[in-house]
């Protein structure tokens, strides 16, 4: 008697959207059904691993870099697979969502590579996840435009030669995609976005003279890396294509990660493309792996930790020595300004912020960053052009002047700023602003002047949370509790009912946007992702 046939995917709770059944096919379902089978019972093994080592760092209050993989950070004689032509040169890389009109202009914005976003820059309805993947393969088949239908303006593909590279980011290992179950059980949202890109596009893009690459979000371990590494491997054999023409380039956005770069490194060393620097996840991570650990690992407000603090200095030094070590890319972080049509002063002023941002990562060795709208990416090419000139990257300084000891990268106490009663107001008004836009489908959001990604609503809730259980005292006296922050939150949505009118506030996802602020910042459990809790609501 033969075997039963295997269980395919389920399309569940879905309205049919156009054109869906050209990336929902038996094909693709089939595949990332597979992958399902192969490699959720070890992502939720990692998982369950993630909430043994925060139980481990509450108790101990620290980091070490890890005993048990020293010979892989001795060994000199192991380097990551050399970068394919067409991920060589990474000097600007643009970052957004996948909506049409975002695919264009990111492709045609000069950049030498666009980070396509299904993690934290989109918000992960039905929609923003089947025609996302539409998008991309509308891109690559040339077969793409738009027409705003507000403004009438018309946007259409420059030639081939000028479009930016594609590294596409799926959504993190924490994540499920509701809709697509096997067996009554929800897909990973990570597999999911992998498998239809990957299936669809790998060939089409080695085609292309490039191939699938991709950013691996919310990495907490090397062990976490190697899972990935054995979905590339499994992937590549199953649709035929050579083993090593994925690339994947890893976000050190998690603390503990930043203990293991080297060993990311390794055990994607056949597939590893580079590390990137992040900042607001990165900070979120440090407050909610060091969440009990008292006085000295209480944040300032988000604006006063730039890169410059000596432990974010710590982690990006140690990130580009790493790379360079290893032979891989370092990318450094987010210039998230968004230029004003109406005030040149401001934009003046903002500029000269990301030159020196940039001046700075290409001065310490990085060999690429990013940028959030087309009109920065010449600012950040005139910095990494004045250090690179015709090099495509600067992988041959070591960096060997960098010494990093444990304790560097978790001293947040040398930091010379404290939280402030703006720091609590700032951190409700984009909260509440963010998490509003999120739940109606919309992932990046430009808010007083700067994109913000779900990153943004996760620093924003860990630090009220973090000074209210720390007793914060601000500046003008007053104490960080819960009735203060419900207070302020209540006044900020006042203002905003009366900033927009009565008619779009009802429209819009207001009251429930400052219920879920309030929540996530309030409760004492706190909750591992404010996205889980959203998604519940996301519909």
């Amino acid at each position: 008697m033969s075997a039963p046939a295997p269980s395919t995917l389920a399309i569940v709770d879905a309205e049919p959207l156009p054109r869906q059944e050209e990336v929902l096919t038996d094909a693709a379902l089939a595949f990332v059904a597979e992958l399902h089978r192969q490699f959720t019972p070890r992502r939720n093994e990692l998982l369950a691993r993630r909430g043994e080592r925060r139980a481990e760092i509450a108790r101990t209050s620290t980091l070490d870099f890890l005993p048990e993989t020293a010979a892989v950070r001795a060994d000199t004689s192991w380097k990551v697979a050399p970068a394919p032509a067409a991920l060589n040169d990474r000097r600007v890389e643009i970052t957004g969502p996948t909506d049409r009109k975002m695919t264009i202009n990111a492709l045609n914005s000069g950049a030498k590579v666009w980070l396509a976003d299904f993690e934290d820059a989109s918000a992960p309805t039905w929609e923003n996840v089947v025609l996302g993947q539409l998008n991309l393969t509308d891109a690559y088949e040339r077969r793409i435009d738009f027409t705003d239908p507000k403004s009438g303006k018309s946007y259409a593909l420059k030639s081939a030669d000028e479009l930016a590279t594609v590294v596409m980011r799926p959504r993190g290992w924490h994540l499920e995609e509701r809709h697509l179950q096997l067996d009554g059980v929800s897909v990973p949202g990570a597999l999911v976005d992998f498998g239809l890109y990957f299936f669809h596009n790998a060939q089409r893009l080695i085609d292309l003279g490039k191939g699938p690459y991709f950013y691996l979000p919310k990495t907490e371990s090397h062990l976490e890396a190697r899972l990935w590494n054995d979905v590339f491997v499994f992937a590549q054999d199953y649709v035929g294509i050579p083993q090593g023409t994925v690339r994947a380039t890893v976000l050190i956005e998690t603390i503990t990660a930043a203990y293991e770069m080297e060993e990311i490194l390794y055990e994607l060393r056949d597939h590893a493309a580079g590390l990137n620097a992040g900042r607001w996840d990165y900070l979120f991570s440090i407050v909610k792996n060091f969440r009990d650990g008292g006085s000295k690992f209480v944040l300032p407000d988000r604006n006063a930790v730039t890169m410059t603090a000596p432990f974010m200095r710590a982690y990006t030094e140690l990130l580009v020595r790493t790379c360079h070590k290893r032979g891989a890319h370092a990318i450094g972080g987010m210039a998230a300004f968004i230029p004003s049509r109406r005030d040149a002063e401001v934009n003046k002023v903002a500029f000269e912020k990301v030159k020196a941002d940039k001046d700075r990562e290409a001065n310490d060795g990085f060999d690429g960053s990013w940028v959030a709208h087309p009109d920065l990416v010449p600012i950040a090419l005139a910095s990494f052009d004045a250090v690179l000139g015709e090099k495509p990257n600067q992988k041959d300084r070591l960096r060997e002047d960098v010494s990093v000891a444990p304790g560097d990268l978790i001293a947040i106490d040398t930091l010379d700023a404290s939280p402030t009663y703006d720091g609590l107001r700032s951190a409700v008004a984009v909260g509440i602003r963010y998490i509003e836009a999120w739940l109606r489908g919309l992932g990046a959001v430009a808010i007083f002047n700067l994109m913000e990604d779900a990153a943004t609503a996760e620093i924003s809730r860990s630090q009220i949370w973090q000074w209210i259980n720390a007793g914060v005292v601000f500046e003008n006296g007053e104490h960080a509790t819960a009735d203060l922050a419900r207070k302020v939150a209540a006044e900020e949505l006042a203002a905003i009912r009366e900033e927009i009118g009565e008619e779009t506030f009802t429209a819009g996802k207001w009251q429930q946007a400052h219920d879920l602020l309030l929540q996530v910042s309030l409760d004492q459990d706190y909750a591992d992702f404010l996205t889980l809790p959203a998604y519940e609501q996301l519909r």
